[in-house]
């Protein structure tokens, strides 16, 4: 199994990037946050403790890790020599992308530059083969836009992630990304930090590599960043961060057109508003958002025809420390290889035992502590 990276230094395909990074940073500057991101805040919410986590991410010292997605496998699949029922993939958004296993344990990193967001698609064929798309909003100087991963289900031996492509837009920063399945369509969204919505359509085309057609250009408004679809309803999800959270459809010709589900408000949802993610459990399927300023997970039920809030849950102490400040988080229902009903990942920015790292939770878990 492959070790963390170096702790001390960075992938060196990245020693040029520093000041671009900063560059980046400063044009963050004037994102307000009304509690402190990080500081520790935590608000009122139903107890809930985490199972187990991931090492602490490679970089030391920053704010790096940021956002996991969740993919389960039907039959065992192999990555780097071992086998596993699925993975998760994390960001450290100042150095790449990992890979890690349903116990947490690292099987694979890419040293990929400045990634933010990620999640995953099944239904796309390459040369054939049915693939898993992997894709993440990608900050890094001169590739701005979306970096696009596959990974072979079948493959054996070596199989691992790999790069197929990038998908190049006009947003100043790349932040938010969500992946959908439309009909025959996979469809990804691209959220910038300036409040730009991007839609596009992702395929493979006759030369193998990928082809990305722009579907939809709107407008959030603000700084604006944790998007999730739910494709049953026809509905995407998109967190403006000190505004509230927006209910578009799915639809691309729909536009601008969105319904505010929640405002930002106090034992509610805190800014900033960060992190999104839908889950289906049997005939229900719930929205989980991050409410980054008070260290909560609101929670609605989305299967009918309005969004219905449930409440929240905070991550305490047990086995493993409690989450603050959390950024990205992922969820997926059913059985996720040793979580029977459900698996929740959360991203932790402070965490006890080193730097950032993501914390798993059983779904089965946050259902009984807020009565679902």
């Amino acid at each position: 199994m492959p070790a963390i990276p170096p702790r001390r230094s960075r992938p060196a395909m990245l020693a040029g990037l520093l000041i671009p990074a900063l560059l980046l940073a400063a044009c963050a500057g004037h994102e307000v946050d009304f509690q402190g991101e990080g500081d520790g805040v935590v608000g009122q919410g139903a107890p809930v403790r985490a199972v187990l986590e991931t090492p602490s991410v490679g970089t030391v010292g920053d704010d790096a890790a940021d956002d996991p997605a969740v993919w389960a496998s039907k039959t065992p699949v192999t990555v780097e020599g071992v086998q596993t029922p699925g993975f998760v993939v994390g960001t450290d958004k100042k150095a790449g992308l990992y890979v890690y296993g349903f116990d947490g344990a690292i099987l694979q990193f890419m040293p990929e530059g400045l990634l933010n967001n990620v999640d995953v698609a099944e239904g796309l064929n390459v040369d054939g083969r049915p693939q898993l798309l992997i894709g993440a909003s990608d900050r890094t100087p001169g590739r701005m836009g979306v970096a696009l991963y596959l990974f072979d289900p079948a493959g054996t031996g070596d199989n691992k992630v790999r790069y197929w492509g990038s998908i190049t837009t006009d947003v100043v920063e790349p932040y938010g990304f969500c992946l959908a399945r439309r009909g025959e369509e996979i469809h990804a969204i691209l959220v910038g930090h300036e409040g730009e919505l991007r839609q596009f359509v992702v395929a493979a085309g006759a030369d193998g590599r990928p082809s990305a057609q722009l579907v939809r250009r709107a407008e959030i408004g603000s700084i604006s960043e944790g998007c999730a679809a739910d494709p049953a309803t026809d509905a995407l999800y998109v967190n403006e961060e000190n505004v509230g959270l927006w209910r578009y459809s799915l639809d691309p010709a729909s536009g601008g057109t969105r319904t505010l589900v929640q405002p930002v408000a106090p034992g509610v949802l805190v800014a900033d508003a960060e992190g999104l993610t839908t889950l289906t459990d049997g005939e229900a399927r719930y929205l989980i958002a991050s409410s980054q300023g008070d260290s909560t997970f609101p929670v609605w039920r989305i299967d009918g025809a309005a969004p219905q809030y449930k409440g929240r849950f905070v991550v305490v102490d047990g086995t493993v420390d409690g989450v603050t400040g959390t950024d990205g988080l992922a969820a997926l229902g059913g059985p996720v290889g040793p979580f029977p009903e459900g698996l929740v990942v959360i991203q932790d920015d402070v965490n006890d035992t080193g730097t950032q790292n993501f914390k798993y939770l059983d779904w089965r878990d946050i259902r009984a502590a807020l009565g679902l």
